[in-house]
């Protein structure tokens, strides 16, 4: 079961040859008797399947999750489901989930035949008063997996909806957005041997398009094809990675959340100017006097959580460290909002027994007084902080502007540990709420 101790874990996540030389070398490393094993993983289940998750969240905060059962655990840790489910709780739970995706996704392939044929569009098929684009330079572009059909004609994307002037402006804005999914998707992780295969692209487009028609307000940015890439990799079903996926998303959808006159992320980016000017006012000082002090410098931080910054690999092990940390066993509840109402939402976080059921992140909140009236920062706003602490020095001796910002920013790329930034971020953490209680009183 176990790779030899301090062993790394690319084999789990194969890089294209012509790519190793060009990716940061991953860092996170399976340890014998820490990593979240898969003896240890089965061995936190009772006999009905009630999951014991505290002591689940100590071992993964501390060595991560072994990447044979990574998936299953994320769908724990991103509220999937919940620890107090049975075992035949979740298995229903799942299936009735497989069906909604199912339906979704041929509603969807019903307004666009691509959906669901291994097809991915990378050009406009549609102009944005509702025609039709019918160039066939156009149609070949937006067709580019052609070859994948049974019957080795290549589709020309003109089945009956393709033909058609649509009104609906939901519609349209949803098909405007099919090639911008398909050229992201073909930009996604490139440089793992798992995205060589076509029907793996398809399948993120798909979970993709299907998420765009769905969440109507947010609909498709750019980023969102790096964080749902994982979830195709780690979940063998499509409509299991979907839900992890939307799940991911009811954390960071306010990020890309936009409107006329703001960015989603922005909340983001003014709570860290905020800890910044709290704990470090000389830095902080220095960024507003190079015109930093937005702190957009830290926008793809916090729209791909760090994605750029790590290995695939050590990416993934800081997000699972980050969700542990962050751990609210009530989070199922409030994501099934549909089925129960607000009260009962907010009561079932009170018949949580034990504080050992949350993350380490969240304890401490809860114990610095949080009461739900007031959403508390994500951790990814003191990750970010601890950063910019590990390279304040730097940043005050030779930032001379913005450029220079970005270039010292853009070095760490390769050179964090995923472990030591966490533990950096609940230290700040733990610093600003003392300092911040200080200065309310």
């Amino acid at each position: 079961m176990w790779m030899n101790p301090g062993q790394p874990v690319d084999a789990y996540y194969e890089v294209r040859p012509e790519y190793t030389d060009d990716i940061p070398k991953t860092r996170f490393k399976i340890k014998a008797g820490k990593t979240l094993s898969v003896r240890k993983w089965k061995a936190a289940f009772s006999f009905e399947g009630y999951l014991d998750i505290g002591p689940t969240l100590s071992r993964i905060r501390r060595a991560g999750i072994h990447p044979s059962i990574r998936g299953e655990v994320w769908e724990f840790l991103l509220g999937c489901f919940s620890p107090k489910s049975t075992f035949e709780e979740r298995e229903q739970l799942r299936q009735q989930r497989r069906v909604q995706y199912a339906r979704w996704k041929e509603e969807c392939r019903q307004m666009d035949s691509h959906v669901g044929s291994g097809a991915i569009i990378t050009a406009p098929i549609i102009s944005d008063d509702g025609e039709p684009i019918k160039d066939p330079l156009v149609l070949m572009q937006a067709v580019p997996s052609a070859n994948l059909f049974d019957n080795g004609e290549a589709s020309d994307g003109s089945g009956d909806e393709s033909q058609m002037h649509i009104t609906d402006k939901k519609i349209i804005q949803w098909k405007l957005t099919l090639h911008q999914i398909g050229l992201d998707v073909l930009r996604t992780d490139r440089t793992l041997v798992f995205y060589e295969k076509q029907n793996n692209l398809a399948k993120l487009w798909d979970v993709l398009a299907v998420y765009a028609w769905i969440d109507k307000d947010v609909g498709y940015c750019q980023g969102m094809s790096d964080l749902c890439s994982p979830m195709i990799m780690l979940l063998q079903d499509e409509a299991d990675a979907f839900w992890c996926f939307e799940r991911l998303m009811r954390r960071l959808r306010g990020n890309f959340k936009c409107t006329e006159k703001s960015v989603g992320v922005e909340n983001q980016l003014q709570s860290l100017a905020s800890i910044t000017q709290l704990l470090d006012p000389k830095l902080h000082q220095h960024l507003e006097k190079l015109g930093g002090g937005d702190y957009i410098f830290a926008f793809r931080m916090f729209m791909v959580l760090f994605r750029r910054e790590f290995s695939f690999c050590d990416s993934l092990y800081l997000w699972e460290m980050m969700w542990a940390l962050e751990y609210d066993p009530g989070i199922f509840l409030v994501y099934e909002e549909q089925l129960l109402s607000d009260e009962r939402s907010v009561g079932s976080r009170e018949k949580i027994k034990s504080i050992r059921q949350f993350g380490k992140y969240e304890r401490e909140n809860l114990r610095n007084g949080a009461n739900g009236s007031q959403p508390s920062l994500p951790i990814s706003v003191f990750l970010v902080a601890s950063v910019l602490k590990e390279k304040s020095n730097k940043l005050l001796q030779e930032a001379k502007g913005l450029d220079d910002i970005v270039k010292i920013l853009n070095d760490i790329t390769g050179n964090l540990d995923a472990k030591k930034a966490c533990s950096g971020a609940l230290k700040l953490h733990k610093k600003y709420l003392r300092k911040a209680k200080k200065a309310y009183l």
